[in-house]
């Protein structure tokens, strides 16, 4: 998920009530619900490092005691005055595993076995900027504001808003999480009862959309093609609608650019790989072999692409990637 959502969650586990556990708990909190994201750093390396180290091991099951301790050391070493050791340390990792559940939700996936396997768990429930979220959320927010101001009017008083509010909105992720799980069950199940263009289906996914939880994007696999279907639970679907993405032969370009660390890499992370491959002017009898994610956008319209320009030798001349924006043609 989103920074916003991640740090809003932790300061609401606070007002909750594990405030009550340790000293400076809202820093705590927020600082740990962020902390697996320290993975950022990684940019210093490249787009592709980005990638291969976003959600690796700092989203583990195994790196969670550490992802806990260092919001605990951060905070104390800018504080003085008591300080709550194993109270700060346990709130700290409840907000950690904050963190890896709202990851777990959405498309991108994480993975939580590292370093013993690389595998991708992802529930597909919510885009990773979901605006329902964001708007619940940020009314938990500003009650508690709205509610002092009020009081303030009218010369109550009201001791409890913030936590009232918090509670709602933790509630309101649950429910919403749990009511679009029961969605993308039906989803997933009408895009797998279909035929298309006489093939059957070896795998689907039913992708999120961040504005409404009825529309999906519906994602069909067959032997030699993807099919995009937009798939809206309140209506009728067709499954001859979708728009087909063939996928490339093995030609020996391709092999060539499969080969590469490049490619290697895109295909640890993409879990839907389509190619393509395009002949180019340069150099002469050249292929440019272009890879990407389809859960992210099309060969129209990719998010995720790494490339490769193969001579008509077989040789590939180089190979970058591109993250995070649509490749200009």
């Amino acid at each position: 998920m989103d920074p916003l959502t991640h740090s809003l969650t932790g300061l609401f586990l606070g007002r909750a009530g594990l405030n009550r556990f340790a000293e400076h708990a809202p820093w705590i909190l927020i600082l740990a619900a962020n902390a697996p994201d320290i993975d950022i750093v990684t940019l210093a390396g490249g787009q592709l490092a980005y990638l291969n180290y976003h959600r690796h091991l700092t989203h583990s099951l195994v790196a969670m005691p550490v992802m806990a301790l260092l919001p605990v050391v951060a905070v104390r070493l800018f504080v003085r005055g008591p300080f709550r050791w194993l109270g700060a340390y346990a709130i700290s990792l409840l907000a950690v595993a904050s963190h890896l559940l709202l990851d777990y939700t959405n498309t991108y996936g994480i993975r939580l076995l590292l370093p013993f396997s690389g595998r991708w768990f992802r529930l597909d429930l919510t885009a990773v900027v979901d605006l329902w979220i964001w708007a619940v959320l940020l009314v938990a927010l500003a009650g508690p504001v709205l509610v002092r101001l009020v009081n303030a009017e009218i010369g109550a008083r009201s001791r409890h808003a913030g936590r009232g509010f918090a509670i709602f909105a933790l509630v309101f992720l649950l429910l919403y999480d749990g009511g679009r799980a029961v969605l993308h069950s039906r989803a997933a199940a009408t895009l797998d009862s279909r035929i298309y263009a006489g093939a059957a289906p070896l795998r689907v996914a039913a992708l999120p959309s961040p504005a409404n939880p009825f529309a999906w994007r519906g994602l069909v696999e067959t032997a030699n093609s993807y099919i995009v279907e937009d798939l809206n639970l309140l209506g009728e679907f067709d499954p001859s609608r979708g728009a087909v993405f063939y996928k490339a032969e093995a030609s020996p370009a391709v092999k060539a650019a499969n080969a590469t660390h490049d490619f290697q890499d895109f295909f640890r992370f993409s879990q839907f790989p389509i190619e393509v491959s395009i002949p180019v002017a340069e150099p002469d009898g050249g292929t440019r072999v272009e890879a990407m994610d389809m859960r992210f956008g099309t060969p129209q319209q990719p998010a995720f692409v790494v490339t490769a320009i193969v001579n008509s030798r077989g040789q590939v001349v180089r190979s970058w990637f591109t993250f995070g924006a649509v490749r200009p043609r």
